[in-house]
């Protein structure tokens, strides 16, 4: 399988922001913006590297959870025109 090139968006809430912030950087690098909302925090990285979004989803949250373990994870993995959706580990559609 190749590599590709997905644009994450992303929320996620959690008891401890703070805390799981570290991994969210680790895992998308320091190019991904990370802003502090009413819900939680926002997510925008434009250039995150893998195989497929499911196991980059299952990557991001994992490490999350490391920390925290009731943290949520709503995401949209956009590459190559299609976008995949999840709710922490679940596959939710395609567009």
């Amino acid at each position: 399988m190749s590599l590709r090139t997905f644009r994450l968006s992303a929320t996620v809430s959690s008891s401890n922001l703070d805390g799981v912030r570290a991994p969210i950087e680790r895992v998308l690098g320091p190019e991904a913006r990370v802003e502090r909302t009413d819900q939680g925090l926002r997510i925008e990285a434009r250039a995150v590297v893998g195989v497929d979004a499911r196991e980059l989803n299952r990557q991001l949250l994992s490490a999350m959870r490391r920390v925290e373990r009731e943290t949520r994870l709503r995401s949209e993995w956009t590459a190559d025109g299609t976008t995949e959706r999840f709710f922490d580990y679940v596959f939710l559609k395609n567009r």
